[in-house]
């Protein structure tokens, strides 16, 4: 793995004239430095570009228009990430901690990294013909955006996926969550990844920490200090599963430019079916609406875990009849990023198996 940083070698003429050209400097006794040539007038053409503009005071300000551009392009994202979401779906609003007989989570959890890497372009399956003969979760995945994220955990992955061989969708999610026999994989586990995600939302002001004495020790817990956030999350969740007609209005947490909101939205309620969460955004609906709920959620996974997708318009028991056609139209919008959306395909696909994977 390079380590980031590489020494630029300069080529130089090799076919210098023994007669010193104009403006050389001339050094006795060292024949293999006969000559020197001048800096070119023209520079070689170089990645980097930088601008500038005139403050108030007249100085001119120098800035990299990339760093512009990847304000504009971290914008355009939500709020919280997957992951974040689902997190706070299973947290406890007041104690502010997870179900300690949840063992799904922290797999769906890495699934989660794939699928926001992949809605955010940073990885994409990789463009082969032949890859169609392998299943959805076992087709290799690449790099094809170096740019970081912003987020600590996205960025980790990213830089271990930049740096290793191809390898499935499938084979990543394995390896972050830890399940190889393979010593020599035993590195490309990320580690904490709950606290880690606990503490990014507590920067964020949507939880905050606590000391807790659970008997013997004392642990850390994260309460929900922005309820309004996690209410958002359990609306979001309620109306793409309950619904007949599925309208997602903007919010401060999915703006409206946030690409593949539709998409996004079923993603999310998918991973917190998977990761046993989802009840918790349910407990307000009555026993039977909870039971269609979690048969819509079962249809929906099985709809979207297919590449290309097998969702039908109308939806079914007369829930999310434009669900399919909002889905269609973002991917039209889209037609570029078939392969990233690939990806999110064989991570749902991915879910469900879960049961038979731990």
């Amino acid at each position: 793995m390079s380590s980031g940083l590489q020494r630029r070698r300069v080529t130089s003429n090799n076919n210098s004239s023994s007669t010193n050209a104009p403006g050389s400097i001339s050094t006795p006794g060292l024949s293999s430095l006969s000559s020197i040539s001048p800096r070119p007038a023209s520079p070689e053409p170089s990645n980097y570009h930088s601008e500038s503009f005139a403050s108030e005071n007249g100085h001119r300000i120098a800035f990299d228009p990339r760093d512009l551009q990847e304000g504009d392009e971290r914008s355009k994202q939500p709020r919280l990430t997957l992951m974040e979401e689902v997190l706070l779906m299973g947290l406890k609003d007041k104690q502010g901690y997870l179900s300690f007989w949840n063992d799904n989570i922290s797999y769906a959890l890495r699934g989660c990294i794939v699928l926001e890497l992949a809605f955010r372009g940073r990885i994409s399956m990789q463009r082969d013909p032949t890859r169609r003969r392998l299943p959805l979760c076992d087709r290799l995945i690449e790099v094809i955006d170096e740019r970081l994220t912003g987020e600590v955990l996205l960025d980790e992955a990213l830089k271990l996926m930049k740096g290793s061989e191809k390898m499935s969708v499938a084979a990543w999610i394995d390896l972050m969550s830890g399940e190889t026999w393979n010593l020599m994989k035993i590195g490309y586990q990320l580690k904490q990844v709950r606290e880690r995600l606990a503490k990014g939302l507590v920067d964020k002001g949507i939880l905050r920490t606590e000391k807790r004495n659970f008997l013997l020790f004392d642990m850390a817990t994260h309460p929900v200090s922005d309820t309004g956030a996690k209410d958002e999350i359990r609306r979001r969740a309620i109306n793409i599963l309950t619904t007949k007609t599925v309208v997602l209005n903007a919010s401060p947490l999915v703006p409206d430019d946030v690409p593949f909101r539709y998409l996004r939205t079923v993603a999310m309620v998918c991973a917190a079916y998977a990761a046993n969460v989802l009840e918790n955004a349910l407990s307000n609906l009555s026993h039977d609406g909870r039971d269609r709920a979690f048969g819509r959620v079962d249809e929906l996974l099985g709809d979207y875990s297919q590449w290309p997708f097998a969702s039908k318009p109308g939806g079914s028991g007369g829930i999310g009849i434009n669900l399919a056609q909002e889905i269609s139209d973002e991917l039209n919008a889209n037609k570029d990023k078939e392969l990233q959306i690939e990806v999110v395909a064989a991570a749902l696909s991915v879910f469900t198996r879960l049961d038979s994977i731990l």
